[in-house]
């Protein structure tokens, strides 16, 4: 593949301007001298990705912008009311040249956690450079390859990679910050907040806007599709989901601290069977289509394995025996091991089982992968085998591509303290996962769900579009849940047709699959190009 040609056009602008050959500034005698990461700024650079065989020249701008918490206001009263938190945001956009910006559709993407920064789909999937992993294996150790990425959406979109609060370059300070952004509302307003700033920032207002989220991130872009068309007035085109969980109690993360909520384990069914069929372990003659056996795990998990769930412990020995018998065909794990738990197995339960007998672990985000257990005798593993493969080639790739090709130096060019790129934040023991639903007056406690959200963007903008995507060998999200909550979203019929979805046998970051990220870009490029309504914008000058 062509690398990417880019050329060092370095400006470092707090968003006044301020050019790398200028003489350097005197500190201002404010408390900023002290915080500079709390003054927006922004780096240039020029740079080229060839997709599908066509060249696109773009801009790069890497910077930061600062949000404040609900209730800040942007007057200079000193009343002392205003939340002193505040949060400044990393970013990465880029911009193709060449095309009038009301023309050009804009997608703000971003990874989830939460508490996590987006290099994963910076790196991995949507960006002009892609870093090299191996496709369910651990990656070898630097150096890693940076090439060219073919699957780039670059070719349908302008796209600004967000990283959430406390992560990447960005950072947070104040009173209570922790408690002003990390949670589910706060951080979706936060998110709110940097849109509408850069749209105006970089005056994006008429160009169509889509919003790109995986996992957590789908969560946040259910809330945020209806709160920028509720407090911003700002309606979106589109919406791509990539590895979904809007409602909680879904999750097979140890359901079993929820009793009486069996629909976690119906739902991640099909996952573990996918998984099995993806090791060998399926007993007796194996099936060779994937989807026509997924076909029929879904059924069953619907229908006879709901059934026997639901009855709890009125079901017979007989009928248990009956499930435990067809769950061991379905999963590979011992009929006798779904009897003594109850015909219950969790993600990790199943994650630590299936491949127990040669003391090897597979991956919750992408179960394809497969590690040695850390403890063989514990009931989930000790880490993620997909996780440790892949991180340090993302990491390292994007923390040399961050300085040396986009010339990202949050000290700037008068020099200063080295600033750590962070892919998280390490939050999410303190996250607040309280939600005030649409048109509810008070923030409820335990686990989010966000269907009203979407239902409430959609209903009010009958012309958004979701696309969901999904891997089939996501332990993290497992695809049928996704499935089963575009099914259940509070939307009259006539919408369901704006709801499309898309399947990859692949895992949680679907890209991880090369054959799969090559299909992704195919099917967003694709929606987009359906929906941003191209031909009523208007004829402005073409930027240069």
């Amino acid at each position: 593949m062509q690398s990417v040609a880019l050329a060092a056009l370095c400006v470092f602008l707090p968003l006044g301007v301020a050019r790398a050959d200028d003489p350097a500034p005197a500190a201002p005698p404010s408390s900023k001298a002290a915080a500079p990461h709390f003054t927006p700024k922004q780096v240039l650079s020029d740079g080229s990705v060839t997709v599908r065989g066509q060249k696109i020249d773009y801009q790069a701008a890497s910077g930061t912008l600062v949000v404040h918490p609900r209730g800040w206001n942007d007057s200079d009263s000193a009343d002392g009311k205003n939340p002193s938190a505040e949060a400044s945001m990393f970013y990465v956009a880029y911009f193709k040249k060449g095309v009038r910006p009301e023309n050009r559709p804009i997608t703000f993407v971003y990874n989830g956690g939460p508490g996590s920064a987006t290099v994963w789909l910076h790196m991995g999937a949507l960006g002009p450079r892609r870093v090299v992993t191996a496709n369910d294996t651990h990656t070898d150790a630097a150096p890693y390859k940076l090439i060219n990425n073919d699957d780039s959406l670059l070719d349908a979109t302008d796209l600004v990679f967000i990283d959430a609060p406390g992560t990447g370059f960005g950072r947070i300070a104040g009173k209570d910050a922790n408690k002003e952004f990390y949670g589910t509302d706060p951080d979706a307003y936060a998110f709110t907040n940097f849109i509408s700033q850069f749209l105006a920032r970089y005056n994006r207002f008429q160009s169509p806007k889509y919003l790109f989220g995986e996992s957590y991130g789908t969560t946040r872009s259910a809330i945020l599709a209806n709160e920028l068309a509720s407090e911003k007035q700002i309606d979106l085109n589109g919406v791509i989901l990539l590895s979904q969980i809007l409602d909680y109690d879904n999750s097979v993360d140890e359901p079993e601290n929820n009793p009486s909520v069996d629909q976690p384990y119906v739902l991640a069914l099909p996952t573990y069977a996918a998984t099995a069929f993806y090791h060998h372990k399926l007993p007796g003659t194996a099936p060779t289509d994937l989807r026509a056996f997924l076909d029929e795990v879904e059924r069953f998990s619907l229908g006879d394995y709901n059934a026997a769930l639901q009855q709890g412990t009125a079901l017979s020995e007989a009928d248990r025996d009956r499930i435990a018998d067809r769950l061991y065909q379905y999963t590979g794990i011992p009929a006798a091991y779904w009897r003594k738990a109850r015909l219950r197995v969790n993600g990790g339960e199943f994650a630590q089982t299936l491949l127990g007998a040669d003391s090897m672990d597979t991956g919750r985000l992408d179960s394809r992968f497969a590690g040695f257990a850390i403890d063989p005798l514990s009931q989930r593993p000790e880490y993620d085998p997909m996780n440790a493969s892949m991180a340090s080639a993302y990491l390292s790739a994007f923390n040399d591509y961050a300085r040396r090709v986009l010339h990202y130096d949050d000290a700037g060019p008068t020099g200063g303290d080295f600033l750590e790129y962070k892919a998280s934040a390490n939050n999410i023991r303190e996250w607040a996962f309280k939600h005030q639903l649409p048109h509810v007056l008070r923030a409820s406690n335990g686990a989010p769900n966000v269907l009203p959200d979407l239902a409430a963007a959609m209903i009010t903008n009958p012309k958004l579009h979701v696309q969901l995507n999904q891997g089939f060998f996501d332990l993290g999200t497992p695809y049928f849940e996704g499935v089963f909550e575009m099914r259940h979203l509070p939307i009259p019929a006539s919408l369901a047709g704006n709801v499309e979805i898309k399947q990859y046998q692949s895992g949680h970051m679907v890209y991880a699959n090369q054959e799969a990220l090559h299909q992704l870009h195919d099917n967003a490029a694709d929606f987009i190009r359906r929906t941003d309504n191209e031909s009523a914008a208007s004829t402005a000058p073409v930027r240069n």
